[in-house]
Parts: structure tokens; sequence; C-alpha cells
């Protein structure tokens, strides 16, 4: 049951078509016209609004945009309506709507649901919506890594959850390996380090500095320095505020307060003003005489040994040598030594850490040893019945003699994991080396189908490859360009019942020039240019009744009224509705 439909398109300015609608089937389209009327143009667009590279050469001349837009019906509960809620998009009335517009000068921009996204995320969901085949995707089934990879696909859950063990041991086993490899490579270099490291604490732990010792001993280097002007400074100020023993006539501030304060003591009761100021000068004797013993105590106190100075200086010149080297201040030096006895302490243990990593590398290899022997397997047992199956479909396909086969195999590396009893070479999806191989004819040997298909050949291996997965692993909409090339007669018949087969799960999409396979669609659109070359709204129709019937004759014959061609097409048109 198809899930979720393409329903339709517009293309605006792109290539030859300026204007037009393109109304798809749930099942069967196929989309016809002559050569160069623009019906790869649905491809295309369809590309686009997939995320696919938009090239600015695609934009009609004269034209400033390109626009495709499409509207897809969705199940609201589905994976690709979550992840598109996700984003912000809305779905309007069960379908979601996808918008791509290319500049002419090359910008593009993505809607989604009403809303901007990046153009990454519309090829996000594209692997869930939509399975696009042309003549590229055919030259991609020659590549072994897009044929294990199909392999992997038809092989689910027994490729799957070894593969995805795999790849998680893979990964840790190339951060491990990496890892050795620079503290091996690297060994002179850390023991050069480390060396550094031990002259620094070693240096720093025979001066064994104090946080903020620095400072104090700046700010005592500067006061023994000034001893005898402090201690001078300090005795004059002593006597103005105190007096001079060796002059009794001499005034000071102790003295002149003192008289100020019993001028004011027989009146201060009269005003509350005046009172408070006698208090005012109260409290100023006091802090005069406070003042005057702390001065005498600090001259007294005054430590103005030249040794203690030397020594000093001595201990200041010692911080410096390790400021000058390892930071700005002592704090700064302190930091540095401890940062330093870590990263020693990391590099002491290199041996150690060099022999842990060791041991889990080479565990690691046997856990990847163990899971490609998994793989391997898990590839044979599939490949077995996906081959069977694809050539059972060839079968069906005009090649009743050709026989479809795979080979696995590995390449020995005696640096590699243990497979089948030998070392082979590995790599992120494991260590086979996977080949789709055909054999089109009794007594012909299995030859690649890089080396021994022929175009109409490699276009139904890959229909029949395609039909196996609808079976399996189905897509809800299969976009096929010119698939049938170089196919003709009983083989296109086949293919077309073939695609008729597979739109009965999935909705397909086909360009196609063969009136054997268009006779099978349930829709038949035609892609006409007008006069001045390009293709207009009304230049993509439906095609019903007595219209199909000319297309098909004219493709079929190149004349549109030829009774023959006529006959032809009705007989075509009523087989395929036999087979439905």
């Amino acid at each position: 049951m198809v899930v979720h439909v393409l329903e339709e398109m517009r293309i605006r300015s792109l290539g030859v078509i300026d204007d037009a609608v393109v109304e798809l089937s749930p099942g069967f389209t196929a989309v016809t016209g002559e050569t160069g009327a623009g019906k790869t143009m649905v491809v295309t667009s369809l590309g686009l609004l997939l995320g696919g590279r938009a090239d600015p050469a695609l934009v009609r001349i004269g034209a400033p945009s390109a626009v495709v837009e499409g509207r897809v019906s969705v199940t609201p509960d589905a994976a690709v309506a979550r992840r598109a809620q996700e984003a912000g998009a809305e779905l309007d009335e069960g379908a979601l709507l996808i918008s791509r517009t290319v500049s002419a000068e090359g910008r593009s921009r993505a809607h989604l649901g009403g809303r901007s996204v990046p153009v990454g995320l519309l090829a996000e969901l594209a692997d869930e919506l939509v399975a696009v085949h042309g003549q590229t995707d055919q030259q991609g089934l020659l590549k072994p890594a897009r044929q294990r990879a199909a392999l992997d696909r038809y092989a689910g859950d027994a490729v799957a959850v070894p593969l995805a063990a795999y790849g998680e041991a893979y990964r840790r086993l190339r951060a491990v390996s990496a890892e050795l490899d620079e503290l091996t490579t690297r060994a002179r270099e850390r023991a050069q380090e480390a060396d550094l490291l031990r002259f620094g604490l070693a240096e720093i732990e025979a001066v064994e500095p104090r946080a903020g010792e620095d400072a104090e001993l700046a700010a005592e280097a500067e006061r023994l320095g000034h001893a005898e002007a402090l201690a001078s400074a300090a005795a004059l100020a002593h006597r103005a505020l105190a007096g001079d023993p060796e002059d009794p006539e001499a005034v000071d501030a102790t003295t002149l307060v003192a008289g100020a304060g019993r001028a004011l003591e027989g009146v201060r009761s009269h005003d509350p003003a005046l009172a408070a100021l006698a208090d005012r000068i109260g409290e100023i004797a006091i802090l005069l005489s406070d003042v005057a013993g702390e001065l005498a105590g600090y001259a007294d106190n005054l430590d103005a040994d030249p040794r203690r100075l030397a020594a000093v200086e001595e201990r200041r010149a010692a911080l410096t040598g390790l400021t000058r080297k390892y930071g700005e201040d002592v704090a700064a030096v302190l930091a540095w030594a401890e940062d330093s006895a870590a990263r020693l302490t990391e590099l002491d243990s290199d041996d150690d850490r060099i022999a842990g990593l060791t041991a889990e590398r080479d565990a690691l290899r046997a856990e990847l040893s163990g899971l490609a022997q998994a793989l391997t397997d898990a590839r044979t047992d599939a490949a077995a019945t996906f081959a069977d199956a694809v050539t059972a479909e060839l079968a069906s396909l005009a090649m009743p003699h050709a026989r479809v086969s795979f080979a696995i195999r590995q390449t020995e590396d005696p640096d590699g994991v243990e497979v089948g009893g030998r070392r082979v070479a590995y790599g992120p999806s494991g260590a086979d080396e996977v080949e789709l191989l055909l054999a089109p004819h009794p007594g012909a040997p299995p030859r690649p189908i890089a080396k021994g298909a022929s175009g109409g050949e490699l276009s139904r291996v890959m229909l029949a490859v395609e039909v196996v997965f609808a079976g399996t692993d189905p897509v809800p909409t299969y976009l096929f360009d010119e698939v049938d090339a170089g196919v003709g007669g009983k083989a296109a018949v086949e293919i077309g019942r073939r695609l008729a087969k597979l739109a009965r799960s999935a909705q397909v999409v086909v360009v196609t020039h063969l009136p054997q396979v268009a006779a099978f669609a349930d829709r038949q659109l035609l892609v006409e240019k007008t006069n001045d070359g390009s293709v207009t709204r009304s230049g993509v129709t439906v095609l019903e009744g007595e219209d199909r019937v000319r297309e098909l004759s004219r493709m079929l014959a190149g004349q549109e009224d030829s009774e023959t061609a006529r006959a032809h097409a009705e007989e075509l048109l009523a087989t395929a509705r036999a087979d439905v």
C-alpha cells in the first residue's frame, strides 16, 4: 500500500518549460512526447524538489529564476511528516507542499510546508519519498560499492545489525590506532617535553615561592630603602602633634586643641550647636593623641637594617628569575607549576598508556574479525536469495536464460583482520568486495555487469532489482528516466508489465519513448512544445480515450493517423488492461 504519493508538480521557467502542471497517478504514470519536448525536465524538476544540485543553466533564458513546486500526500504519523513538522513545516489537508527556487545567478532557496528550510533537509526526506533512476543511476549500479549497498539493503537486519556494530568498532579502532601512532611516533618529542617540565618544576621547587610573596617583598623593599627618610618624617610629625621635650615653649597641635576645648567647656550648655562643636573638638583631641602615639611607635619599630634589605632584594631577584620564564607574577608561576605537574604525570604514564592502547587495539581487531566474518556470512546468504529473485524477474523481462549471481571476495592483507582463516583488508563496511555478475545466456561465463551487460540488459537488471526491493524494502515513489533504453519488442512489453506490477505497491513515474511501456500506465501524460519551442501550461496534458490511442500510434509508427499503428496501439492497450 502506497503511504506517500506525489500528486502533482508545477514547473515554471525550467529549461524548455515555461509554465506547466504535471498531474500524477497514484499508480503508474507514463510521460511521453517528442524527443526534445521536455520530458526529462520532469525528472530534473523532481530532483530539485528532492534537494538535488541547483544548476543556474537550467533557468529558462530571460527568466529571473526557475521554480518547482510539488504536493506530496502524507499520513500525519509517518516519519516524513514528523521530520517535516520538526522543521516547522505545516501539513495542508494531509499533504506536504515542497518548493524549490533557483535564480539565474545560481542562488537556491527551499521551502517545506510554508517554511524556509535548508536544501539538505529536502535531500534527507528524499530517501523516504522517492527512488530516482535515470541513465546516470544505471551507471551507478556498475560501481561495486553500489552493488554492495544494494545487497545490504536487501539483506535487511541480517546485515544491518552486525554492520552497525562493526561500524562502531571500526571507528573506535581508527581512533585508538591514531592515538597509538601519535604516542609512538612522537616519543622523542614527548621525552624532550618531559625533561623541560622536570627542569622547570625543579627550579621552582628550589625557590619555593609563596602566593603573594612578590607583592609583599616589593612593599618591604620600598620601606627599607627609605628607612631614614621615613623615620625623620615620623619624628617631625610626632613633634608637631605632641610637642618637643627639648623645647617646652614650642606650640604643638595637641596643646592648641586642648585649649580650644577648654574655651568652649564653660558655655556649651547655652547652645546645642556649640556643644556639638565642643564634642567634635574632643574627638579631634583623642584622634591626635592616637596618631601621635602610633607615630612614636612607627619610628621606634622602623627596621633600617641594610642586611635585611639585601636579603629582600636577593629574594626578589630569585622570584624575578622565575617570573621571567614561567609567568608574569608568582601566582602565574604557581599555576604553571600545577599545570606542568599534571602534564608531566600524563607524559610519564605514556608507557602504561601505550600498553593499554595496544591491548585495546588488539581486542578491537579481534572483535572486528568476528563482525567481519558475520557480515560475510550474512551477505553470502542474502546474495543467493537476492540473485535468485532478480534472475526470476529477468525471466519475466524477456531474458529467460539470464542468470544473476554475486561474487563476494576479500583481498589478502597481512595487516588486516582475519576472515575465513585469512588476513584480509578491511574498511568501514567490512572486508567484502561485492560484485554483481550476469550470465546473459547458457554457456556464457558470469561476468561483471560493468563488462558483460548491454544498455538494454543493464536497464532490465536495474528494474528487476527494484521490483525485488519493492517486496522487501519498498520506496513510496519510483521515477524512471529512459529505463527502457536499448530495449524493444517483447522485452519492452515485459518492462511495461513489470512496471505495472511495481505500481501495485508503489507510485511509479516513467519517462519513456516506448509505446509498449506507456500502454501499461494508469495515466499517460503528453509533453508538447508550442510553436515558439516552449512548454506552456497547456503543454502537459492527460491523455484519455482517442487521444491516448493517437499518441501511442505516433510512438509506434511516427504517424498518428496510420490505421495499422492505431490497431496496434489499441491491441497494446487491451493487452495491458487484461494484465491488470
